[in-house]
């Protein structure tokens, strides 16, 4: 049933549109709610359940001046929801028995063995124990865009303590090292990689950088981050911090600047920077919550979803410090970190801010929300929330 609906607050109407299967208005009425009681400029939240899409909302605005309309087509970065899709299409790659996660690191990147790194395994990347979560080499600030200079500095780097021992979260050089193992394996570039295997094939529109100039001008939604209490703030008060060195090859300019610029949404930053609808990403989660497959795509194995799902680790990591259920290159839910509905099953992953992804294969649910202003807070926050509590209600 079609859903449309003006809110009126904070002193701008947010006109909200989209449609939720009958059985699923909470879900619509709670998108709204955030629209009335939270700091929401623009949002968009999706959901499937059992392979059929349940609800697709959108609304609000795309800027921080409240002038350009949050459309249907609207795209925005949903920050470290990248990382899902990317362990999504990695863990695709093990599921056609390309690569072995328990063969090591240089098997696949022989140069990578510089420096103390022939022991590390596929799997410690994949669960953020490879001891590699910031880039010493001084590189300049910037690099963060260029992914072959990053690659690599990592690959000539030493790891900062025994490999497989410390879980550290690799804010931005997982996706370096992922995708340069899965460049080594198939010739292709990982953010091709990802449209070829997992976002083409479904229909959707997501992608790691790449956007040209006319999305930039016509559906690219501004992101309006918060300093106040996140990481951001801590990264500026605490330089000699781990925290801190994770973010030392990004431009020397305000965050707000980067998040917008060009060179973040061109650049291929497969742990940060994907660009796309939430429905594309509750489409992704979707297919693979239900066994890996959807609309006669298959991403994985039923076999690969349940390794893919089981605990690695549980430990309290060093760069943001605090615990994660960690799977094999996706997140499992956490109550205080990324929550994920009532199941401890649910996998996925929240990006800094606010957005998220996840997948619950025992409700065989997928679902995303994705917004343009970005929460003072390190968990997902209120807003998610609020709508997968409405979601799991309709059941």
């Amino acid at each position: 049933m079609q859903f449309d609906r003006t809110v009126k607050a904070r002193g701008h109407e947010f006109v909200l549109t989209g449609w939720v299967t009958p059985g699923y208005e909470r879900v619509a009425e709670a998108f709204a709610e955030n629209f009335a009681v939270e700091e929401e400029i623009g949002a968009a939240a999706a959901a499937y359940v059992d392979g059929e899409q349940v609800a697709d909302l959108w609304g609000g605005y795309r800027d921080a001046e409240f002038s350009k309309t949050w459309n249907e087509d609207t795209i925005v970065c949903m920050m470290s929801v990248a990382k899902g899709i990317s362990g999504i299409t990695f863990n695709g790659l093990i599921s056609e028995g390309l690569i072995d996660p328990a063969e090591k690191v240089a098997t696949y990147w022989p140069e990578f063995a510089q420096n103390g790194k022939q022991g590390i395994t596929v799997s410690m990347v994949l669960d953020h124990t490879c001891a590699l979560p910031v880039v010493t080499d001084p590189l300049y600030k910037g690099a963060i865009y260029d992914c072959d200079l990053i690659v690599s500095a990592l690959e000539k780097q030493a790891p900062l303590w025994e490999p497989g021992t410390v879980a550290a979260y690799h804010i931005h050089t997982q996706g370096n090292l992922l995708g340069e193992i899965a460049r080594r394996v198939t010739g292709k570039r990982f953010r091709d990689l990802i449209q070829e295997r997992v976002v083409g094939p479904l229909g959707g529109d997501y992608r790691i950088g790449g956007l040209t100039d006319q999305d930039i001008e016509n559906r690219v939604a501004t992101l309006v981050p918060t300093l106040a209490g996140t990481l951001l703030e801590r990264k500026d008060k605490e330089p000699d911090t781990l925290l801190a060195k994770g973010f030392a090859q990004h431009p020397d300019e305000p965050i707000d600047i980067t998040l917008n610029s060009h060179g973040w949404r061109t650049a291929e930053i497969a742990s940060a920077n994907g660009h796309g609808t939430a429905r594309t990403v509750a489409k992704v989660y979707g297919a693979v919550s239900r066994g890996g497959s959807l609309d006669g795509v298959t991403i994985m194995t039923p076999e690969t979803l349940e390794d893919m799902i089981t605990e690695q680790h549980h430990q309290y990591e060093q760069m943001q410090q605090r615990h994660y259920h960690q799977g094999r290159g996706i997140l499992l839910n956490t109550e205080e970190a990324v929550w994920m509905g009532p199941n401890p099953r649910s996998f996925g992953h929240h990006g800094f801010g606010g957005s998220i992804g996840f997948g619950d294969p025992d409700a065989r649910i997928g679902f995303a929300y994705a917004c343009n202003k970005m929460h003072a807070r390190g968990d997902n926050g209120p807003r998610a929330r609020r709508i997968i509590e409405s979601l799991y209600a309709s059941l």
